[in-house]
Protein backbone atom coordinates (compact mmCIF):
# COMPACT_ATOMS: atom_id res chain seq x y z
CA UNK A 1 0.00 0.00 0.00
CA UNK A 2 1.74 3.69 -0.78
CA UNK A 3 2.47 6.02 1.69
CA UNK A 4 0.32 9.02 1.46
CA UNK A 5 1.24 11.90 2.50
CA UNK A 6 -0.27 15.30 2.86
CA UNK A 7 2.34 16.65 -0.07
CA UNK A 8 1.10 13.96 -2.16
CA UNK A 9 -2.48 14.79 -1.78
CA UNK A 10 -1.38 18.38 -2.79
CA UNK A 11 0.58 17.50 -5.46
CA UNK A 12 -2.91 15.51 -6.59
CA UNK A 13 -5.09 18.53 -6.54
CA UNK A 14 -2.46 20.56 -8.11
CA UNK A 15 -2.13 17.99 -11.22
CA UNK A 16 -6.20 18.05 -11.95
CA UNK A 17 -6.82 21.52 -11.73
CA UNK A 18 -3.76 22.26 -13.98
CA UNK A 19 -5.54 19.81 -16.50
CA UNK A 20 -6.93 22.03 -19.40
CA UNK A 21 -8.99 18.80 -20.54
CA UNK A 22 -10.63 18.29 -17.45
CA UNK A 23 -10.99 21.80 -16.43
CA UNK A 24 -13.30 22.12 -19.80
CA UNK A 25 -15.61 19.58 -18.50
CA UNK A 26 -15.81 19.94 -15.05
CA UNK A 27 -19.37 21.13 -14.18
CA UNK A 28 -20.45 22.91 -11.60
CA UNK A 29 -21.10 20.24 -8.64
CA UNK A 30 -17.57 19.31 -9.48
CA UNK A 31 -16.24 22.91 -8.27
CA UNK A 32 -18.81 23.12 -5.44
CA UNK A 33 -17.36 20.17 -4.11
CA UNK A 34 -13.68 21.17 -4.42
CA UNK A 35 -14.61 24.40 -2.94
CA UNK A 36 -16.47 22.39 0.11
CA UNK A 37 -13.30 20.50 0.19
CA UNK A 38 -10.95 23.58 0.42
CA UNK A 39 -13.11 25.40 2.65
CA UNK A 40 -12.51 22.10 5.10
CA UNK A 41 -8.92 22.39 5.08
CA UNK A 42 -8.98 25.89 6.12
CA UNK A 43 -10.65 25.14 9.29
CA UNK A 44 -7.22 22.83 10.02
CA UNK A 45 -5.71 25.98 10.94
CA UNK A 46 -7.85 26.00 13.83
CA UNK A 47 -6.24 22.99 15.27
CA UNK A 48 -2.64 23.53 13.77
CA UNK A 49 -2.33 27.34 13.41
CA UNK A 50 1.30 26.91 11.40
CA UNK A 51 -0.83 25.23 8.45
CA UNK A 52 -1.54 29.11 7.91
CA UNK A 53 1.70 29.78 6.42
CA UNK A 54 1.01 26.68 3.78
CA UNK A 55 -2.79 26.93 2.92
CA UNK A 56 -3.31 30.61 2.49
CA UNK A 57 -0.78 30.70 -0.64
CA UNK A 58 -2.45 27.81 -1.55
CA UNK A 59 -5.91 28.58 -1.73
CA UNK A 60 -5.18 31.61 -3.46
CA UNK A 61 -3.89 29.41 -6.41
CA UNK A 62 -6.69 27.14 -6.15
CA UNK A 63 -9.13 30.23 -6.43
CA UNK A 64 -7.36 31.42 -9.61
CA UNK A 65 -7.83 28.03 -10.86
CA UNK A 66 -11.23 27.10 -9.62
CA UNK A 67 -13.03 30.77 -10.86
CA UNK A 68 -11.53 32.49 -13.87
CA UNK A 69 -11.13 36.11 -14.97
CA UNK A 70 -11.40 38.94 -12.68
CA UNK A 71 -13.73 37.83 -10.01
CA UNK A 72 -11.17 34.87 -9.60
CA UNK A 73 -8.36 37.19 -9.44
CA UNK A 74 -10.21 38.99 -6.68
CA UNK A 75 -11.54 36.17 -4.69
CA UNK A 76 -7.55 34.97 -5.03
CA UNK A 77 -6.95 37.67 -2.85
CA UNK A 78 -9.55 37.72 -0.59
CA UNK A 79 -8.95 33.95 0.08
CA UNK A 80 -5.04 34.84 0.54
CA UNK A 81 -5.99 37.67 3.31
CA UNK A 82 -8.51 35.49 4.87
CA UNK A 83 -6.56 32.51 5.68
CA UNK A 84 -3.47 34.58 6.44
CA UNK A 85 -5.27 36.47 9.08
CA UNK A 86 -6.00 34.93 12.36
CA UNK A 87 -9.63 34.41 13.64
CA UNK A 88 -11.01 34.99 9.86
CA UNK A 89 -10.53 31.15 8.79
CA UNK A 90 -14.68 30.46 9.33
CA UNK A 91 -15.44 32.08 6.52
CA UNK A 92 -16.03 29.42 3.50
CA UNK A 93 -14.40 31.66 1.33
CA UNK A 94 -15.20 29.06 -1.89
CA UNK A 95 -18.21 28.11 -0.99
CA UNK A 96 -19.31 31.79 -0.90
CA UNK A 97 -17.77 32.47 -4.48
CA UNK A 98 -19.36 29.13 -5.74
CA UNK A 99 -22.70 31.05 -5.07
CA UNK A 100 -21.90 33.96 -5.81
CA UNK A 101 -20.82 32.36 -9.56
CA UNK A 102 -23.54 30.04 -10.36
CA UNK A 103 -26.29 31.46 -8.35
CA UNK A 104 -25.79 34.87 -8.41
CA UNK A 105 -23.95 36.39 -11.48
CA UNK A 106 -26.29 33.84 -13.52
CA UNK A 107 -29.19 35.13 -12.74
CA UNK A 108 -27.71 38.84 -13.31
CA UNK A 109 -27.31 37.48 -16.73
CA UNK A 110 -30.66 35.82 -17.62
CA UNK A 111 -32.18 39.54 -16.23
CA UNK A 112 -29.93 40.78 -18.64
CA UNK A 113 -31.18 38.76 -21.68
CA UNK A 114 -35.29 39.47 -21.17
Amino acid sequence: MPNWHANNFGILIVSYLKNKHLNLYMNTYKILALSLLFDALGYVSLIFPPFDFIWAPLSAYFMTKLYKGREGKIAAVVSFVEEALPFLDVIPTFSLMWLYTYAFANKQIQKKAT
